[in-house]
């Protein structure tokens, strides 16, 4: 191919049109005009999606009667009205202020949660008063019931299904087996704290926060007392009427956000009609259940707790009595047997460690024999608040 040396000396060969294009120019230029358009259409399209397919709904007023600016998005779950939610304070009854001060709102009387909302972890205010024995329960102006508000919804299930409530109790005083109570044990068991452990505000709202019903034990006298002395505050069936009630308050201002109470011990004391009359009397006033723990035979709560129009229940079979394997396996059974019989049954047991270890597979496998746990709450019946 011929080149530049082929040419006579001092003499330059024409060169080819292409190679006199300034393409370095060209370039530069392309980019400008590039860029000066993405300039312009930035400023004056400004689509903030790219151009992502849209479509625009224009929301008419006038046929939903509700405002373009009044729409928000709803996450389903219905709002528990006066509920403290868990690690918040307790809701104040008192509105907004206005130019008069602040305005007091009336209590709605409406469970404190439905099926799938956590508990409250701290007092209600509505139900609560601050005393000199500390927060205790009280019934609200509406009416409303603590038994009402800390109550754990029960579980939806077909009428005839057998249901059953578990009542663990003993708990607050061992920091180990109250750990692994609250390990094992399932929401639908009801946990019976002792008026007498160190932090019992910090275990309630723990097991609050697992989603726990809880009732009070409350030491009662047995008949063996005071060689066998159930502790501080116990009710004493020959002390006067105001001296028990004095130890009741005490020991209800231990603790909050339970629907109830129960005896602890108290053989003596549940078979004296007049002194437990005058106990249900104050639990009535203040809008707590009583469970009776089953223990004795000689309890007359039943029919006082209908005199004194207390929401009351009995268990039917203590399982951990004997604590043995096989012996509350035998009580476990007992209890389904019940269940299927009367439709309900109630069991009460102790944070033993044998206990738990029993307890933990068979409230995990009841429903597969067609049984379900519920709240004792749920099964409380008489009184007359409601």
């Amino acid at each position: 191919m011929a080149g530049d040396l082929d040419a006579p000396l001092g003499l330059t060969r024409p060169r080819p049109f292409w190679t006199r294009i300034p393409f370095g120019a060209a370039g530069l230029g392309i980019i400008g005009l590039v860029v000066a358009s993405l300039g312009v259409w930035a400023v004056f399209v400004r689509d903030p999606r790219g151009g992502e397919p849209q479509a625009v709904v224009k929301l008419d007023r006038s046929k939903t009667g509700i405002a373009k600016n009044d729409v928000a998005v709803a996450d389903g779950r219905p709002e528990a009205p006066d509920a403290a939610k868990p690690g918040e304070p307790a809701v104040s009854e008192l509105a907004p202020a206005t130019d008069k001060g602040l305005v007091p709102v009336p209590p709605r009387r409406v469970p404190e949660a439905t099926e799938g909302q956590p508990l409250s972890t701290q007092p209600i205010a509505r139900v609560s008063e601050k005393t000199r024995w500390g927060v205790l329960p009280r019934i609200a102006t509406d009416g409303t019931r603590p038994l009402d508000v800390y109550a754990r919804p029960a579980p939806r299930r077909p009428q005839a299904t057998p249901r059953i409530a578990l009542v663990v109790g003993g708990l607050g005083i061992s920091q180990t087996s109250t750990q692994e109570a609250l390990r094992v044990l399932g929401p639908d068991v009801t946990l019976a704290f002792a008026p007498y452990g160190a932090s019992l505000e910090r275990w309630m709202q723990k097991a609050r926060g697992d989603g726990h019903e809880l009732l009070l034990q409350i030491p009662m006298e047995p008949f063996d007392y005071p060689d066998n002395d159930p502790g501080p505050q116990t009710l004493i069936g020959s002390a006067s009427t105001d001296v028990n009630t004095e130890r009741l308050m005490t020991l209800l201002g231990r603790l909050t956000n339970y629907v109830g109470v129960v005896n602890y011990m108290g053989a003596r004391y549940t078979a004296d009609a007049t002194a437990l009359g005058a106990t249900l009397n104050e639990l009535t006033g203040r809008g707590l259940m009583y469970l009776d723990d089953g223990g004795s035979s000689r309890s007359v709560a039943e029919p006082v707790a209908r005199t004194a129009r207390t929401p009351f229940a009995k268990a039917d079979v203590v399982i951990d009595e004997v604590a043995r394997d096989d012996a509350i396996r035998a009580r476990l059974t007992q209890l389904e047997q019940i269940a299927r019989t009367k439709g309900v049954a109630i069991g009460t047991a102790s944070a033993l460690p044998i206990s738990l270890r029993n307890l933990e597979g068979w409230t995990k496998s009841l429903e597969s024999r067609g049984l379900v746990l519920v709240p004792v709450s749920s099964l409380a019946g008489g009184g007359g608040a409601n």
